[in-house]
C-alpha cells in the first residue's frame, strides 16, 4: 500500500487488499515537473539524523541508505512513494520503521501485512539480519518492486515475498501451504478492528501484532478492543519505540494472540430458522 502518511490509516478491502487504483499515481514524465522529478540526491541521509540512523542500523547503514535510495527513485518513478515524502525517507520511514525493531525477539519470523514498497518490512529485515521476514502484498506491480529490491540488496536469504492477502497467507491457497510467524507488523493498513481479523490469525499463539500508529493510537484501542478479544488478541497497549533516538518516537499498537480463534460462522437467517420451526 501507499505509505504517504503514516498518521491517516488506509482503509482497505479483505486481507489488505486496497478497494481500487493507488491514491498515489505513478511519477512519470507528463506528471511530475522536471524540478520535482525523483533523484539519488532526495535519499542523502541528513547529518542531524546520521548519529540515529547509525544506532538503528549499525554496520548495514550502506544497506539502509541503497535501499532509501530506491525508494526515493524506482520507488517515487512506480508510484509507490509520493514525490514530497522522497526528501523525507529517513525521519518518516526509514527510522519511523526501524525504531520498531526493539519490540522483536532475536531470530524471530517476521509477517509484514500490506507491505507496499516494503515499510516496515524491508527496513526491518536490513536493520536486523537475525529476523526471517515475508513481505506479503496483494498487487502485482508492488510485489515486482519488493522482488527487485530484495534481489538488489542480496536479502534473497532472509527475506520471502508472497503474492496476496493476508487471509490467503493465513488459510493457504493456489497450492501454497498456510504461514504463521512469531511477528506480524503492518503500517497505515487499516484501522484496529479489520487489522486484528487479517493479522491475528497470521501470528502463532504468544505471537504479537505490531501495528505502526500515529495520533490514532489511543482512540482505535478504545473503540476496537472487544473486537479484538474476540479474535483471540490480548488486551491492546501502546507501545514507544525509539525514545531517546528519534524524535518524535514511533506509536505502536502491539497486540498478543492468546487464544486461536476459528472463522465466525454466518449466521442463520430468520427465513431459514422459521423454515426448520414449521418442519418440526
Amino acid at each position: 500500500m501507499t505509505h504517504d502518511d503514516i498518521t491517516a490509516d488506509t482503509v482497505t478491502g479483505p486481507g489488505g487488499t486496497p478497494p481500487g487504483p493507488s491514491a498515489v499515481q505513478p511519477a512519470n514524465a507528463e506528471s511530475t515537473p522536471p524540478d520535482t522529478a525523483p533523484s539519488p540526491a532526495d535519499a542523502a541521509l541528513p547529518p542531524e539524523l546520521a548519529p540515529a540512523a547509525l544506532t538503528l542500523f549499525g554496520d548495514r547503514l550502506d544497506l539502509a541508505a541503497a535501499y532509501a535510495e530506491l525508494l526515493a527513485t524506482d520507488g517515487v518513478v512506480r508510484g509507490l512513494i509520493g514525490p514530497r515524502e522522497a526528501p523525507r525517507i529517513w525521519d518518516r520511514h526509514m527510522l519511523n520503521c526501524a525504531a520498531v525493531a526493539e519490540r522483536i525477539p532475536s531470530g524471530a519470523t517476521v509477517l509484514d501485512v500490506g507491505s507496499g514498497a516494503g515499510l516496515p518490512g524491508l527496513v526491518l529485515a536490513i536493520a536486523r539480519p537475525d529476523l526471517t521476514v515475508t513481505l506479503i502484498e496483494p498487487l502485482a506491480r508492488r510485489t515486482s518492486f519488493l522482488i527487485e529490491v530484495v534481489e538488489r540488496l542480496g536479502l534473497a536469504k532472509s527475506v520471502r515475498v508472497f503474492r496476496g492477502r493476508a487471509d490467503e497467507a493465513a488459510s493457504g491457497s493456489s497450492g501454497r501451504d498456510p504461514i504463521s510467524g512469531d511477528v506480524v507488523t503492518a503500517r497505515a493498513v487499516a484501522p484496529l478492528d479489520r487489522l486484528a481479523g487479517w493479522s491475528l490469525p497470521l501470528a502463532v499463539r504468544g505471537g504479537r501484532l505490531l501495528a505502526l500508529k500515529g495520533s490514532s493510537a489511543a482512540a482505535e484501542i478504545e473503540e476496537h478492543a472487544d473486537v479484538v478479544a474476540r479474535l483471540g488478541g490480548g488486551e491492546p497497549t501502546v507501545q514507544l519505540c525509539g525514545v531517546g533516538v528519534i524524535d518524535p518516537p514511533t506509536t505502536v499498537v502491539e497486540i498478543v494472540r492468546e487464544r486461536m480463534v476459528g472463522p465466525a460462522r454466518p449466521a442463520a437467517s430468520k427465513r431459514s430458522r422459521a423454515g426448520r420451526s414449521r418442519r418440526r
